[in-house]
Parts: C-alpha cells; structure tokens; sequence
C-alpha cells in the first residue's frame, strides 16, 4: 500500500495535468491549488471514568467560488491536516463537475471511534460543533458526514449550532436522519452515484453490465450499498472486504447477506456461503470486469497498480490510487471512472438536502433518485464530451479540465478581491 503518498500533493498534481489543457493563467492556477483557510483545533473533553483526554480536529475551507463550502467530516487515527486538505479540495472540484453551487470543505477528527462510549463520541462532537460555529452555516459553510460518522453525529452538531445560536437552522448540516430534516435517500446516495456512473461507463466502453464481475474493496455504507445496487442491475458481486479481510465466491455473494454478517460479527471475514477468503490487495488485483474501491485514500499505488486486472474502476472512496498508479492504468487502457464524478451522489443529495431545508418543503425518495441519476447522467456525458474533445486517455484528467475551469470561471467572473 502506498501509506507514504501524500494525498495534498496527489491533489495538486491532478489539478496540473489538468491545467495544461486550459487556457488559465499560472496565478490562478496557483491559487485554485490551495486552501482559503485551515481550522486546527485541540478538543479536550471528559471520558466517561472523569479523566481528561485531548484530540486535534481540523477543518479546510478549500474553495468557495462556486458557492458555500461543502464537505464531510470523518473520525479516523489517520486524519492529518494534508488529508483533510486534499479532501477538500478534491470536493471543491466534485461539485464542480456535477456542476452545483456549492465549494469544497473537509474536517477530521484524529480518533478511533471504535475506542470510545456513546457519550464520550457525542462530548466529542459538541466540542468540535463549538470550535467550527463562527466558521459554519446554511450559507457559508455545510458539513455533512464522512468515515465513521453518520446521522446521529450531524445531529448533534445540529443541535449543537442551533443551541448557540439561538435559531432553526436545520441547512446548517447535511446527512441528518429525517426527523431533524435530513433528505430521502441521503445513506444511499454514494453508492448510488458509484453505480449509476459504472452503468454509464460500461454503455460508453460497449460493454455488458449484465453478468458482469465485480469486486467491492471497504464494505462500509458506500461500498456495501454500491455492491447490493450493482447486484439488482444484473451484475455478479464476486468480492468484497472490509479492514479485516475479504471474501469471494466465483457464482456470486449475496450482497445483503454479506452485510448481515458483518453487523453480527463485525466483519465480512468467515461469511459461511464464501469460497476462499483474501486479502484487500488479492481482492484489488482480481481479474475482474469492475473494481470498485470504496475505502481510504491510496489503496492502489503505482506498484499495485502493474497487478490490476480489472477493465472498469469506479471509485466509490476519495483519492484510492495514487498519480502513479492513475499512470499505470491509464498505459493498461483500465477506464478509471474518477471519484470526483463516481461518489459525487453523497455531495449531491446532501446538496438536494439543503434545498429541500431552505424551502421547508421536502421530496420523495423517488423525485431525489431520479435528480441524483439526471446529475450523475449528464455529468458523464459531459466527461464523454471533454474526452473526446481534448482527445484525452484519462479520464481523470477529463474531470480536472471540466471542474477547474468552471471554478477559474467562478473566481474570474467575481474579481479579485481586495
């Protein structure tokens, strides 16, 4: 695994390669590469035993051109300030290619939930809910949830907020559950958007979704909900994993039944309808027809990369190959459909969710399906269209010339300022 590549710096040269077909000057570029600003913070708060412990958070407002920032906040011992910047970033440019009117934002907390109470995770958030006020709101800055956050932690920043402020302001989060104004099919929406863009890949390369294989890295919310969709269009799942290991059978797993194991035993690992279980690299070299990773960033590295048989990639997670391995798959003619397009579905609900918060006025899961499969749709269309245009081999690289010239076109269009 590539654990030394600094996600930062892997957003930076993507925005590069991108910029050498664009007619934008080296400054702006310059200033399209980094944050605005960066919160670093210490939380201390009281374990449940009355003893003190302190943990560092972040949050990075990349890039408000287009609109408020946007972006999850994860809980994970790896968070660091280069991640939570790189993230960032890489939403400012997700939004931009599904073309909503939302920046990019990212924050972390440097914790193992798996470590903690209820109650000490919940003093924990309403910490980390004080430090970010000043910075968040419906306007300036929406969070929304990430790894190992979901629903009850956007609620209790929610309340958190509100309490402060002395005010309803339900937009001030995305992610929440419904009672508290989250948005019909907001858990789904990842792994939705990660499906929809595979379907539309496998039409563009001419090939057949029905039948084809499959392998799932990371069987969190994102990847088990890509794996059970993919399943239903027609698809054989043939593996996936979780951080303890995977599983595979060549005639196909039961994608819900899987994930029923791992709720009871905390792991996809001794799954009983399984043939052989393997390691995350074995499940990311399998000869497959579509691989998707939804775990952390930098799962394939360039050396990995040379081992991928897979024809189709659709990056359910946020950075999972490294420049060097974009390289090597891109000299194996492997279609890399790009995270910034793929996972955009959370970012894109979240942003339905928003609107449906602002104008109290709240749709059926259908009507938020049917416009999340109208974004993803015709934002692929328009990677087709720039590939084609620019007579481009990356499709990555595709996504970065579309998103960065409409965030140039933001910040040109504004001025400068002072």
């Amino acid at each position: 695994m590539a654990e030394d590549a600094n996600p930062f710096e892997s957003l930076q040269s993507q925005i590069d390669e991108a910029a050498a077909y664009l007619d934008i000057g080296d400054d702006v570029i310059e200033r399209l590469k980094y944050p605005e600003r960066v919160l670093e913070t210490n939380l201390t708060i009281e374990l449940d035993d009355g003893s003190l412990e302190r943990f560092k958070a972040f949050r990075s407002q990349f890039n408000g051109d287009r609109g408020p920032y946007k972006g999850g906040i994860r809980y994970h011992p790896q968070v660091s300030q280069d991640e939570v910047m790189a993230l960032s970033g890489w939403m400012a440019y997700k939004t931009a290619i599904v073309d909503i009117p939302l920046g990019g934002g990212k924050g972390g907390i440097i914790v193992d939930p798996a470590d903690y109470s209820e109650s000490e995770l919940e003093r924990l958030t309403r910490a980390f809910a004080v430090e970010l006020t000043p910075l968040i709101g419906e306007d300036k800055d929406i969070p929304a949830p990430d790894v190992n956050t979901g629903q009850r932690e956007m609620n209790w920043i929610k309340d958190t907020y509100e309490t402060l402020e002395g005010t309803t302001e339900p937009g001030v989060i995305t992610g929440k559950n419904l009672a508290s104004g989250g948005s019909e099919g907001r858990v789904e929406a990842t792994g939705r958007s990660t499906v929809l863009a595979a379907r539309e890949a496998f039409e563009y390369l001419d090939m057949d979704l029905e039948g084809a294989t499959v392998a799932v890295q990371g069987y969190g919310n994102a990847g088990w909900i890509a794996a059970r969709l993919i399943d239903e269009m027609g698809a054989t799942v043939v593996a996936v994993s979780d951080s303890s290991g995977g599983i595979y059978n060549a005639d196909g797993l039961d994608p819900v039944a899987a994930k029923d194991h791992k709720n009871e035993t905390g792991s996809v690992v001794g799954y009983p309808n399984a043939d052989e279980e393997l390691t995350n690299e074995d499940l990311l070299t399998l000869d497959v027809d579509l691989l998707i990773p939804a775990a952390l960033e930098n799962a394939i590295d360039g050396e990995l990369a040379e081992d991928v048989q897979a024809d189709v990639i659709s990056e359910a997670a946020n950075g999972p190959l490294t420049p060097e391995a974009d390289a090597v798959l891109e000299d194996k003619d492997v279609f890399v459909i790009p995270d910034i397009l793929a996972n955009a579905g959370g970012v894109t609900v979240s942003y339905f969710e928003w609107v449906q918060n602002s104008q109290r006025f709240y749709w059926t899961e259908e009507k938020v399906n049917a416009e999340l499969e109208a974004v993803i749709v015709e934002a692929f269309d328009g990677l087709v269209e720039t590939i084609e245009e620019y007579d481009l081999d990356n499709p990555r690289t595709a996504a970065y010339v579309v998103a960065v010239q409409r965030v140039a076109d933001a910040f040109e269009e504004a001025g400068s300022f002072p």
